[in-house]
């Protein structure tokens, strides 16, 4: 009999251990979905020439900023993806994770900035290094946002 408790208790800890991790996994899940609540939406537009780029971007409740991008680039390329990053200050620093119409099943992913001037984003020209297949702004050099092609103007939002 005394050898038949302890197997059964030890198989009764194990559940209400197993019940109390579920319970946590649920409680982080819904954190989660709670931070990754869009809070505003906001649309640009940048014409340079022939080229034409749609920006959309929600503002999370976490703070950090994810979108939608479609890049037309003269003469014939459309690169369309999403941007997902954070505001550091009034530069936006975000990851543009896309595929061109070119090379259809291949993705592309580049690091942006952009700052945040009056109501315009101003796409800026950064010195990028690519690291072990990850590409990124090399901090310590500055981010020219005056000598620019892309300077988004506001826009009303399509449905």
């Amino acid at each position: 009999m005394k050898n038949l408790v302890l197997p059964c208790l030890l198989v009764i800890c194990i559940g209400f251990q197993s019940c109390k991790n579920e319970e946590k996994q649920k409680e982080a899940e819904a954190a989660k979905v709670a931070a990754e609540t869009i809070v505003s939406t906001e649309c640009y537009k940048a014409i340079y020439e022939k080229d034409t780029i749609d920006l959309k971007l929600n503002t999370l409740k976490n703070g950090k900023i994810s979108g939608d991008m479609v890049m037309k680039v003269a003469p014939k390329t459309v690169k369309t993806g999403e941007v997902a990053g954070e505001f550091h200050g009034d530069t936006l620093f975000v990851d543009y994770t896309f595929k061109d119409s070119a090379t259809k099943d291949q993705i592309f992913k580049n690091p942006m900035a952009l700052l945040k001037r009056d109501k315009q984003l101003i796409l800026g020209n950064g010195t990028m290094q690519t690291t072990m297949g990850v590409t990124y702004i090399v901090k310590d050099k500055p981010i020219d946002f005056d000598h620019v092609k892309y300077k988004f103007d506001p826009t009303e939002c399509k449905k």
